[in-house]
């Protein structure tokens, strides 16, 4: 009998090995064994994709490792999504949250796990991907009525964007009925502050933290 920490260090390791067909088949493994689907994700794809992201800081790994990792995890997560769907839909939804790396920005690792939380605690998550156009945060927030709008930004190059996504929202006349989010490794609270966003989210921990108290 496969132990639950046995299955875990399995799903960390497929992420680690940037292994699709081995992190699905995990995915399925946890299930059938009636294991927690939200522990898999924290324990073992969110761990294996932090340390990814470390590697990927400390420049022993680059860019094409963290994205195959992240399609590692994307394919873990998809086996898991109707059971988290399930789970989600026997609590109350929070609110409605259009999530996305902002355009000119490939980097998505960050994004991806804390959609991924966000879906665990009970948010309707709209994951618009990356490299995404001001102009779709506006028009998929408008269309869905979202109550928060949350970009991630990788680059100092990019997060100028995010002020462009504060504009439009105010163009589109939806501003005051939403919350904005930034995010991002050079996002900092003092810029979400210069550019009137409402939250800065410093990590996953911290952007379902925050979002919880809001809702």
């Amino acid at each position: 009998m496969v132990t639950k920490e046995e299955i875990i260090a399995k799903a960390k390791a497929a992420i680690l090995d940037f292994d699709e067909d081995v992190a699905a088949e995990v995915a399925q493994e946890a299930l059938d064994a009636k294991i927690d689907p939200v522990e898999l994700i924290q324990d073992g794809f969110t761990a294996a994709m932090t340390e990814v992201g470390d590697q990927f800081e400390a420049g022993t790994l680059f860019l094409p490792h963290v994205i195959a990792a992240s399609e590692a995890m994307s394919a873990g997560v998809a086996v898991l999504t109707p059971e988290l769907e399930r789970l989600g839909s026997e609590t109350a939804s929070k609110g409605k949250v259009v999530i996305g790396t902002i355009e000119g920005d490939i980097h998505s690792i960050g994004k991806d796990i804390v959609a991924t939380m966000l879906k665990i605690a009970g948010f309707k998550v709209i994951d618009l991907g990356r490299d995404v156009k001001i102009k779709d945060y506006v028009e998929k927030a408008k269309e869905i009525g979202a109550d928060v709008v949350a970009s991630s930004a990788l680059m100092t190059t990019t997060m100028v964007s995010q002020i462009q996504i504060e504009e439009q929202l105010k163009e589109a006349g939806i501003r005051d009925s939403l919350k904005t989010m930034v995010g991002g490794a050079p996002v900092t609270q003092d810029w979400a502050t210069k550019i009137g966003a409402d939250l800065y989210g410093e990590n996953a921990t911290d952007v379902v933290a925050k979002l919880n108290a809001l809702f």
